[in-house]
């Protein structure tokens, strides 16, 4: 899968946890991509460009590092 598709889909699932608040928000973004991504997606998520990532998705991506 390309990285423009998972910097996409990280972001959709920042977005939809938004709500909770910022800290919830990274940690369950977080959680979910820990959860729900292999560890192909993951691998390339992290050496992705970060200039397109939401704020929330750039910090989840951090906590996974």
């Amino acid at each position: 899968m390309d990285s423009v598709r998972l910097i996409y889909m990280a972001n959709q699932i920042a977005r939809n946890f938004a709500a909770q608040g910022e800290e919830a928000a990274i940690a369950a973004t977080a959680q979910h991509i820990r959860d729900f991504w292999d560890p192909r997606m993951k691998a390339a998520i992290l050496m992705a460009d970060e200039s397109t990532l939401h704020p929330i998705t750039k910090a989840a991506l951090s906590k996974l590092r």
